[in-house]
């Protein structure tokens, strides 16, 4: 039994957007994501999903990869959309069945709140689909850089983080292992009602935190053994520079945010 991760695998292609600096990207999607859970109006819907389609197009990222990406929420977005649909009683009564009501602003909310959610989660996705684990990490390290100036562990920050990337895989693929071999002991995680299943999931959840351990264990003892003193003097094999076009997209998004503040209700 092997386990896909689908979410924030870096796609290679050669587009605009992957041209981008790490940094530029990282500012850039902060502040959409920022603006985009600040959506209140139909008007405003409506334009940052023609922005996010856009971006999504000049990625050249295939459609299969970017649903992918994001499918394993897809439940997430349902029960929001539900959860809304029923508990918000504003507005007039559109539909009545038994002790439910459904209201006009229960359908707006839940309309509301699942787009916003899902161009965030798509935004999200494009930077974790356009840029390596790398870029990312080394972006971030210069971004917290800053803080080391305070006393505050900048660097030891943006190290977590790739490390946190790099792992993903690595417990995944032993996650597999370790189902693999509770299967052949006997161990049933398809049969049963839910309250078996959860249990049975609990040794795999065990196996796991002690594998996480032993990783996290053995990692530190070798950064021990190299005397690693974190960012101090260090260089890296791709400088990074902010150009043209990351200027261009730092318009962009300023000009995105005034639409949304021009387009409030």
């Amino acid at each position: 039994m092997a386990l896909r991760i689908e979410i924030g695998q870096y796609v290679a292609a050669r587009s605009p957007v992957h041209a981008l600096d790490a940094r530029a990207k990282l500012v850039c999607a902060l502040a959409l994501l920022v603006a985009i859970f600040c959506i209140s109006g139909a008007a405003q819907l409506v334009a940052g999903a023609a922005l996010v389609g856009a971006l999504l197009a000049l990625s050249r990222i295939p459609a299969g990869r970017i649903v992918a990406s994001v499918r394993p929420l897809a439940l997430f977005l349902a029960v929001l959309s539900l959860f809304n649909l029923i508990f918000v009683r504003t507005g007039e009564v559109v539909a009545v069945a038994g002790p439910l009501s459904v209201t006009s602003g229960g359908i707006w909310a839940a309309a509301l709140y699942s787009a916003r959610f899902a161009l965030a989660l798509l935004t999200g996705s494009l930077i974790l689909l356009t840029t390596t684990p790398t870029q990312l990490s080394d972006a971030l390290d210069s971004l917290l850089s800053p803080l080391a100036r305070v006393g505050l562990p900048g660097h030891e920050l943006a190290m977590v983080f790739s490390l946190m990337l790099r792992f993903v895989p690595t417990l995944a693929d032993e996650t597999s292992a370790i189902i693999d071999a509770q299967s052949m002991r006997g161990g049933a995680f398809d049969e049963g009602g839910p309250v078996r299943r959860v249990r049975s999931i609990v040794p795999v959840v065990v196996a796991l935190l002690a594998s996480g351990l032993r990783h996290a264990e053995g990692l530190s003892r070798a950064l021990d053994a190299r005397c690693y003193e974190g960012g101090r003097g260090r260089t890296h094999l791709h400088e990074q520079r902010l150009g043209r076009r990351d200027a261009l997209a730092a318009l962009v998004t300023a000009a995105f945010v005034a639409v949304l503040v021009l387009l409030a209700p």
